[in-house]
């Protein structure tokens, strides 16, 4: 992915100002620091980068879609809709703050649809948890037609999806509360880390103590902070935090050079009629990370992992059997497999998750194959990237 792609001394720089004070704590310690607030620093860049009123960075994408689901009243006993294409963090968000994972259909855009959401409805529905899969983003017009509709609560997981917008908005800013992923794998890393945005300021403030046992950050005391809610442990370092203020002033170099190899890929690829993509509901607000590929049924799909596996062509995902994106292996889900007693484990599910009758997603994410897209390519490798599957596409399928 892109952000690893481009570690250099803008990164060294963030981090040896850290090192060179010793004041590794992202709260207090002010007469130390020489001014560095990378944490605070790194929050400034993500809004410049997203319009978000309010940011808060927290030590993951996990942690930050969990605070935002909590901060946003989302709890104990809550339905809380969710797809069943996604990294597996944004359900144990949702286990883990005591709410109950309801799951819905995917459509083309890899996203939840509108239709599915509102077909999941049951009285006792609360909110959405709305995932921006693989570099798109949902269709939100109908998406928030249903949510306001039904007086529901939208939080937004855009841990694949910093960068893209839609219609001008970033992805993240159209509910209650969203969040970002920077972990090792995505466009601008921290090594470990994540940010919840909002545009509410009580959300804001909430999630500010909830992330930090509760502490409100007023006054120049830590210890004498007052704490308005009970809260637990999702702070992010400033290490972490250095190296993700350097990758976010990265961003949007990055994301207009994916974009200019994605569609050559694309203009190249299309030339084979069975070689579909997903939809993009807005492809002007493509943070092109990926380059996804629907083939026309999941057992043309196979072959053609079968090609890309004899020619070792390296670099794709097939969802369809990946390990945690994907809720055909999620056994541990399905069977309960907890280390303690959750929540839904008392109240019970509407849903029986070992038996989900979920056709659409199962024959969108059968048919799709991914490419990560690299913004240290060349042409003349993105042509033979294009050259390579269309060689195999020719082997596997025809044409």
């Amino acid at each position: 992915m892109p952000g690893t792609e481009l570690f250099g001394a803008e990164e060294r720089k963030e981090v040896l100002d850290v090192l060179e004070t010793g004041i590794l704590f992202r709260y207090g310690h002010d007469a130390q620091r020489n001014g560095h607030w990378k944490a605070k620093e790194f929050e400034d860049e993500v809004k410049k980068v997203t319009g978000a009123r309010y940011a808060h960075a927290m030590s993951s994408g996990s942690t930050a879609v969990a605070t935002a689901l909590a901060a946003a009243g989302v709890g104990a006993g809550d339905e809380v809709i969710v797809p069943p294409f996604t990294f597996i963090a944004t359900i144990e968000a949702v286990l883990f703050i005591g709410a109950i994972p309801i799951f819905a259909e995917i459509d083309e855009t890899l996203c939840l649809s509108a239709s599915s959401i509102k077909n999941a409805l049951t009285e006792k529905t609360k909110a959405v948890c709305l995932v921006h899969m693989c570099g798109g983003m949902a269709d939100m017009d109908s998406i928030l037609q249903v949510v306001k509709e039904h007086q529901l609560i939208l939080v937004e997981d855009a841990g694949q999806a910093f960068g893209a917008s839609y219609k001008g908005i970033s992805t993240g800013l159209f509910g209650a509360a969203g969040s970002y992923s920077f972990d090792f794998f995505k466009i601008a890393t921290a090594g470990e880390g994540g940010v919840m945005v909002t545009h509410d300021e009580q959300i804001y403030k909430t999630a500010d103590c909830y992330s930090d046992h509760g502490h409100n950050h007023e006054g120049n005391n830590r210890g004498m902070e007052q704490h308005p809610v009970l809260g637990f442990n999702y702070r992010i370092g400033e290490l972490n935090a250095a190296v993700g203020l350097a990758q976010t002033r990265k961003v949007p170099q990055i994301r207009a050079i994916n974009r200019t190899y994605k569609q050559r890929l694309i203009d190249k690829l299309s030339q084979n009629s069975h070689i579909g993509f997903s939809r993009l509901a807005d492809a002007s607000g493509d943070s092109a990370t990926f380059l996804n590929l629907l083939m026309p049924t999941a057992e043309a799909a196979q072959k053609l992992v079968a090609a890309f596996n004899k020619h070792q062509l390296g670099g794709f995902n097939y969802w369809y059997t990946n390990m945690y994106h994907f809720i055909n292996q999620w056994d541990h889900l399905k069977n309960m497999q907890t280390a303690s007693k959750l929540c839904v484990q008392l109240t019970g599910s509407p849903q029986d998750y070992k038996n989900l009758d979920l056709p659409v997603s199962q024959e969108v994410v059968g048919r799709l194959i991914s490419f990560g897209i690299r913004c240290t390519w060349t042409e003349a490798e993105v042509d033979t990237l294009a050259n390579q599957i269309l060689t195999c596409v020719a082997e596997a399928i025809g044409e």
